[in-house]
């Protein structure tokens, strides 16, 4: 995981927090509507100049597909220029281009967060229905990603998507008999103080995952509302905050503390598992688990198009959006395992990946993966208000005094 990326990663959730407390979630269809949309040709009337902002390390995954767009069609995009920010910057960066009036970002790649908050602050064109033909590969999304493409409303395209977590991740040669249940994971914890680790949830994609994970685990009353329906939840947490020393600010360091045996058992996601491995930064033999009761918690980036892109940047990028939803192309998403598997539409199997993709997954992935994929069920995270409630009464009940 390049160095950028992986702060992105570490930051997403950091993101949610910090954009969502003033932003709340998608409202109604068609707010923010921007009437331009009808007017956008079926080609550019000459090829643009694109201006691509990456919020969270989405291009590891795509920029080879959208440079060879580029490079198939220079009738579409004559060049094009990719820049990172930190996702809790993107709603005032493009708040401060559209004040101005003038945008020169023709497409942000982003996390639910930001999409969710640039789309209550009205700053995104509706891609959809309006342009759904154009999108037509929208229509092979995978079910689980097609349901994360929901939480888009008619603002965001789905590009990526992974099953996320929660996930265990412990060294065979310190955890002979890993957890299988919450009360065991509990009571090893009580056993070994402060071996069992994860990162603040409001910082952490594994920490989240395992937050929002948990309902379902213990069997809650309705794992959607962490208000409400989470009693299970808080005791358990609250219970396990016991034995843990310190909570980290971020997914990095608790992969460190497992290579270097600070801690026995860290919260995982798939890949979080998979991309350290290759990197080097966690030990190779490092295994995997879960607990009884598992549901995945499914993740995914998203394309969106701020409003006042000209409507030859919006003609371009429609075009690059159907290019990158196709087979061929969505399986660059493997990459390093950083997102696995990373794809959106169904029917795209590591076969089809590069070769570096494939010798990376087939050295380091799970033959596992494929069965507990198929075999279990899988969620949306919750929406961007519920997710804020429940980052801070995690912040205010279980960790806040130990990050």
């Amino acid at each position: 995981m390049r160095t950028s990326h992986r702060t992105a990663m570490l930051g997403s959730a950091t993101a949610a927090l910090m954009l969502l407390t003033a932003c709340g979630a998608p409202t109604t269809p068609g707010k923010g509507t921007d009437a331009t949309s009808k007017a956008v040709p079926e080609t550019p009337s000459k090829p643009v100049a694109l201006n691509v902002l990456d919020v969270a390390g989405n291009l590891q995954l795509t920029q080879g597909m959208i440079d060879e767009f580029v490079k198939e069609n220079p009738k579409v995009i004559s060049r094009i220029t990719y820049s990172n920010a930190p996702a809790p910057d993107l709603v005032g960066k493009i708040k401060a281009q559209q004040g101005a009036g003038r945008v020169d970002i023709g497409l942000v790649l982003t996390g639910v967060d930001g999409m969710a908050a640039g789309a209550e602050q009205g700053l995104w064109q509706q891609v959809l229905p309006a342009h759904a033909d154009r999108l037509s590969n929208m229509k092979t999304y995978q079910e689980p990603a097609a349901k994360m493409q929901e939480l888009a409303g008619d603002y965001g395209v789905t590009v990526t998507y992974y099953p996320s977590g929660p996930l265990l991740e412990y060294l065979p040669g310190k955890v002979a008999k890993p957890p299988t249940t919450a009360q065991e994971l509990l009571d090893y914890a009580k056993a070994h103080p402060g071996k069992v680790e994860y990162a603040r949830p409001a910082n952490s994609g594994p920490g989240r995952t395992f937050l929002m994970g948990l309902p379902y685990i213990l069997g809650d009353k309705d794992p959607k509302d962490p208000e409400k329906g989470w009693d299970k939840t808080w005791a358990y947490l609250g219970e396990l905050n016991k034995y843990i020393k310190t909570y980290p600010s971020g997914t990095s360091q608790t992969m460190k503390d497992l290579a270097t045996g600070s801690a026995d058992i860290v919260v995982t996601t798939t890949g979080w598992d998979i991309n350290p491995r290759v990197l080097g930064t966690v030990p190779q033999e490092a295994k995997v688990s879960t607990l009884q009761g598992f549901h995945w918690v499914t993740d995914a980036h998203y394309a969106v198009i701020p409003k006042g892109a000209s409507t030859d940047q919006q003609a371009a990028v429609l075009k690059l959006l159907q290019f990158m939803l196709t087979k061929k192309q969505q399986a660059k998403a493997y990459d390093d395992g950083y997102f696995y598997p990373g794809p959106a539409v169904q029917g795209v199997d590591l076969s089809m990946a590069p070769e570096k993709s494939q010798d990376a997954i087939k050295k380091f992935g799970r033959s596992e993966y494929d069965a507990l994929i198929a075999n279990n069920p899988k969620e949306v995270p919750l929406d961007a208000k519920s997710v804020i409630k429940a980052f801070d009464r995690w912040d205010r009940e279980i960790g806040g005094a130990k990050k």
